[in-house]
């Protein structure tokens, strides 16, 4: 019995011993794979140091203390951990490990001269805690220098090697300072939360808050931003487009690859301490794809960084063009800013909505107050909005001192390809009635050069009659307060036949008269529509032939109101102020026709017009043979008589 007793106290102390060595085994073994990774850290030239490094073979625990990491090229950045525990550690493969739970606290990453500002930038995350991780041994990819799109590819590529079915972390202290000239300020993001995270992606990403405090500083001034964003969320994220756009390898690819499926918020609050409060309900995103091939993202890392100097005229083209590039490789599929307000000390604006989708940008429902009175509108659009090719126009005004050339202001036709306005109510500068416009729509398209071969203007609107406005003044003596517009004009050019038209360009006075006009030419080079020289243009103006034109005007009240105000002036009666109206076009008529047969039928269809209120006159005109629109202009400056010789007229009058 005693035999037997010894035994077993001989073999549990032989297995305890083994127990023991078998844990300082694998601790050491943990301990040489966790100074192997800072080893490997240190030997391209930086820092890398750690405290305790602990592991617990009966629960796989591996813990280390005190790390510390900083690159080679100081000051570039620094990363200090308090705290790093890992639970249900293993070994997957000779390169990779994984882990039931990673639980990391008391992060500080510091980054100094950040991008083209010199920026400096603190993160500071108390606790972080990943589950189901799984990872490499080591770094990766190291990357060859300390360039930012070198340490971006970097972060990149070792973000796309770990996974994790979720990621937490309580909060964020992000801190920034631009300098005393520009400013600083503080972001906190509370409640972040990633879902299922592996191979470079995001199945779901949200944050319950964030808050910042910006500081601003400008000459003569200085403010402090204030603000809150709630419940942000992000849905299928994809960070490997940015890294082939970052791969020289892949960089080349041209198609479009999706990187945020959609982002959204809920209520987003701004404060400024000059007055400003701006309240929107939330914003989202949808479909945000990037073609790596365009977004250049080498020459924006690589930008000028001196923010003291000021910027050259080409420098500034330059600049605008590289940025123009990166918005080139961008595609949304659509966007909307939610209920918007914004107060200021003069009062508070409101708008419905801000939407882009297929490449209109609109604004709807806005009520703001003006020096004049309440302004609103129920929307503006622009038509096939492109921000590259507005950056890009934009880029060729910037010369100080120079006014833009005409070529130059053409070019804005090539930034979007229409604009509408609709439902506004605006106060006038004098009169006490507002303007409203129901409809002011301009669209443009097939350009040859900087300018548009076919476009089209459609006006509804109704405007007082401005009692400071000489010319007003018979309408408003004769009552008429206000006047109603509706104009709907259409121009077009055909390159196969080189004609140009003037299709029936209506104008509707409301109670006064309505007017139609068309005009056509014939022989319109396209070198017209592209040549900005003068006496260039001028040659080939030369070469454009006048064709029919054709005028209706309809009264509605514009005879009488001619009539009455003739009265008024001759101090008669309304009829003989007809009479002698009538009177007067007929004995002009009579000296016109003394040398052109065909204008005393439009003389006598004026006459008829005037005569008899309520009818419409109409005049066609055509040339009697070929006849250059330079010389139809120089003649009607010099003898207008002289050119309606060069038409055939033909005019009527009817109810």
């Amino acid at each position: 019995m005693k035999r037997i007793l010894i035994g077993l106290i001989v073999a549990a102390v032989l297995a305890a011993g083994g127990w023991f060595g078998f844990n300082l085994y694998v601790q050491h073994r943990a301990t040489s794979e966790v100074e192997a990774v800072f080893a490997q850290l240190r030997a391209g030239g930086g820092k890398a140091s750690h405290g305790k490094i602990g592991f617990e073979v009966a629960t796989r625990t591996l813990t280390i203390e005190d790390i510390a990491v900083e690159p080679r090229d100081q000051p570039q950045g620094h990363v200090k951990i308090g705290a790093f525990k890992s639970t249900g550690v293993r070994q997957i493969g000779d390169m990779h490990f994984a882990a039931d739970g990673i639980d990391i606290s008391g992060v500080e990453i510091a980054l100094d001269e950040v991008g083209p500002g010199k920026l400096k930038v603190a993160y500071k995350i108390p606790q972080v805690t990943l589950r189901d991780y799984a990872g490499p041994f080591r770094v990766q990819n190291a990357p060859a220098s300390s360039s930012l799109s070198e340490m971006y590819r970097f972060g990149l590529d070792q973000f796309a090697s770990v996974t994790a079915t979720s990621v937490m972390m309580p909060s964020i202290n992000i801190s920034f300072d631009a300098g005393s000239n520009i400013g600083g300020g503080e972001v906190v993001y509370s409640g972040l939360a990633l879902q299922n995270l592996g191979r470079g992606k995001v199945d779901a990403m949200k944050t319950d808050r964030a808050t910042f405090a910006i500081n601003v500083t400008q000459p003569g001034k200085t403010d402090k931003l204030t603000g809150e964003i709630s419940g942000i969320i992000v849905n299928d994220f994809d960070s490997t487009p940015f890294l082939a756009a970052l791969d020289p390898q892949t960089s080349r690819d041209d198609s479009y690859r999706r990187v945020y499926r959609q982002i959204s918020s809920g209520p987003y609050v701004l404060k400024s301490t000059l007055g400003l409060r701006m309240d929107v309900d939330g914003f989202a995103m949808e479909d945000i794809d990037v073609q790596p091939s365009k977004l250049h993202l080498f020459e924006m890392f690589n930008m000028p960084q001196d923010k003291w100097a000021a910027p050259t005229s080409a420098q500034t083209r330059e600049r605008m063009e590289t940025v123009a590039g990166f918005y080139d490789g961008i595609r949304i599929g659509k966007a909307e800013i939610g209920k918007t307000s914004i107060g200021t000390p003069q009062g508070t604006g409101k708008i419905n909505a801000i939407r882009y989708r297929q490449g209109e940008f609109a604004i709807e429902g806005v009520d703001a107050p003006s020096p004049q009175g309440q302004f609103k509108m129920e929307r503006f659009a622009l038509k096939s909005f492109s921000m590259p090719n507005f950056m890009r126009w934009a880029s060729g005004l910037s010369n100080p001192g120079q006014p833009p050339s005409p070529d130059q202001m053409l070019g804005l036709f090539r930034v979007l390809e229409g604009a509408e306005i609709k439902g506004v109510v605006a106060p006038h500068n004098t009169a006490r009635q507002p303007i409203t416009v129901d409809t002011i729509s301009l669209n443009w398209g097939q350009l040859v050069g900087s300018i548009p071969s076919k476009a089209n203007l459609v006006v509804k609107m109704v405007t007082p009659t401005d009692p400071t406005n000489p010319a007003l003044q018979p309408l408003i003596v004769a009552g008429v307060d206000k006047l109603a517009i509706d104009l709907d004009l259409g121009a077009a050019w055909t390159e196969s036949s080189g004609a140009f038209a003037l299709t029936p360009a209506t104008l509707d006075l409301g109670n006064l008269a309505r007017a139609q006009l068309s005009v056509a030419l014939a022989k319109v080079p396209r070198d017209l529509f592209t040549t900005m020289d003068r006496l260039e243009a001028m040659d080939q103006l030369a070469q454009v032939e006048t064709g029919v034109i054709e005028l209706s005007l309809r009264d509605r009240g514009v005879v009488d109101l001619v009539v009455a105000q003739f009265a008024r002036m001759q101090n008669v009666s309304r009829d003989a102020a007809r009479s002698a109206i009538v009177a007067m076009i007929r004995a002009q008529g009579e000296k016109i026709a003394a040398s052109n047969l065909d204008a005393k039928v439009a003389v006598d269809a004026l006459a008829g017009f005037v005569e008899t209120s309520g009818q419409t006159l109409s005049i066609r005109l055509t040339p009697l043979g070929k006849l250059p629109v330079l010389q139809l202009m120089d003649v009607l400056d010099q003898e207008p008589i002289i050119a309606l010789a060069q038409f055939r007229i033909e005019a009527s009058t009817g109810l």
